[in-house]
């Protein structure tokens, strides 16, 4: 099967608003082996619209449209269906009555255009919006199937989800259970990962089903087995040895599964540990405690944090020798674990984690941008350093990278485990 995604906004074209939806719907049909040959953004124009339907109509199994269904003027998507269709609009009594309700509901009276979004072409079919006044709406072009969804995305997902990829996948006689696994990587690159599951991957696709596939961040790649089958419980027995055989392949790379951030697989590493950690912070300027502290809960064990970025504050503040700092400068191994020592005594944590280094994007103390150092301090005055390199990235990245690996130390440490050096393997 063939698709397209059409979205509609004049806003997208300017700017004003990131096309996330296409995004989202790409990544949807890539799990279920659906190729997308095209993805177009047309304005709020009534002939464009109508002009980029029928094209997509002609050339693909499926169209999906995201935008263009609410209550103003600009509002063209259902008039660009019913002309490409060549029927007309007719309202439906049914939604209408259901926009009113709505309406009444909230004490508000129904004004300007809101009962557009009743109107249907004829032939259209109505998919349910359960999240707001606008619904979606599928229309047969030919042999083509085209739908139509509201731009909000957390509308446009739900409906996509419930309604039109069941819809899709009975079109394509394809299975009906289509079950996801996702495994988490931290502290090697895409390409790496790409190349340790490079063999099973060639498997996958040669056999269609599951399918493997990647979306990187900094220092994290997430890989996401898919599966389809008739019932959860076959697609699940299809993911399994997969899954078993990836964790092998990425080793200790691989810190959690599905909705298990590194953040959250930390704190319960120091939970079930009774410990706790507080960090001293430099280049990344307080992003690491940030990170510490995006879970609900987690004062359980995040004691807080010291972001010391002049030199002289990391002595005040930290505990830091002068000494050390006037002989070896702020961007330094010894620094990064006298800071991780400050930040535990100090603050009273059974771990302290700290972080110094060159964000850039200009040289500092003679180390290049992309140095950073990445100091622990454990309870029994045990310390360690890792030194990762980050050369070539801009500023953000840097610090972005940083949090990740100093997390990951962390981990690592709790499990045993040494610093990852391996970017060549990941072991």
């Amino acid at each position: 099967m063939r698709a397209e995604i059409l979205a509609v906004g004049t806003e997208l074209l300017l700017g004003d608003i990131i096309n996330g939806n296409a995004a989202w719907l790409g990544q949807r049909f890539a799990e279920v082996g659906v190729d997308v040959a095209r993805s177009v953004v047309v304005g709020d124009d009534l002939d464009a619209i109508t002009d980029a339907v029928d094209a997509a109509s002609k050339r693909a199994d499926a169209v999906v449209i995201t935008g263009g269904l609410g209550p103003t003027r600009d509002d063209l998507t259902r008039d660009a269906l019913a002309r490409a269709a060549g029927v007309p609009l007719r309202r439906d009594p049914a939604i209408e009555q259901r926009i009113r309700d709505r309406y009444s509901a909230l004490g508000a009276p129904v004004r300007g255009l809101a009962l557009q979004q009743a109107d249907l072409p004829v032939g259209g079919t109505l998919l349910p919006n359960d999240r707001g006044t606008a619904p979606g709406l599928r229309i047969e072009l030919g042999e083509t199937a085209v739908y139509a969804l509201p731009g909000v995305p957390d509308e446009m997902t739900a409906m996509f989800l419930a309604a039109v990829l069941p819809d899709l996948l009975e079109r394509a006689g394809r299975a009906a259970a289509i079950v996801t696994r996702v495994l988490h990587t931290a502290a090697v690159w895409e390409s790496v990962v790409g190349e340790r599951l490079r063999d099973l991957d060639a498997e996958l696709t040669a056999r269609g089903n599951p399918r493997l596939s990647y979306l990187a961040a900094p220092a994290q790649v997430r890989v996401r087995i898919t599966a389809a089958a008739s019932s959860r419980e076959e697609a699940d027995a299809l993911i399994e040895p997969v899954e078993i055989r990836a964790r092998q392949l990425l080793g200790s790379t691989v810190y959690g599964v599905d909705g298990e951030e590194l953040d959250r697989v930390v704190h319960r590493l120091l939970a079930e540990r009774g410990a706790t950690v507080a960090v001293a912070e430099s280049l990344t300027g307080g992003l690491l405690g940030a990170a510490l502290t995006n879970m609900p809960g987690s004062s359980a064990t995040f004691r807080g944090g010291v972001t010391a970025y002049a030199s002289e504050l990391k002595s005040a503040s930290l505990g830091v020798p002068a000494e050390l700092l006037a002989d070896r400068g702020a961007v330094d191994p010894s620094v990064a674990v006298a800071m991780a020592a400050g930040a535990r005594d100090r603050l009273g944590a059974t771990y302290g984690l700290g972080v110094t280094g060159v964000a850039g994007p200009d040289p500092s103390e003679g180390h290049s941008a992309g140095t950073v150092h990445v100091g622990l301090a454990g309870p029994s005055g045990q310390t360690l350093v890792h030194s990762p390199v980050f050369a070539g990235h801009p500023r953000a990245r840097i610090r972005e990278l940083t949090v990740v690996h100093a997390l990951d130390v962390l981990r690592r440490h709790l499990l045993g485990l040494a610093p990852f050096h391996g970017w060549e393997d990941p072991g």
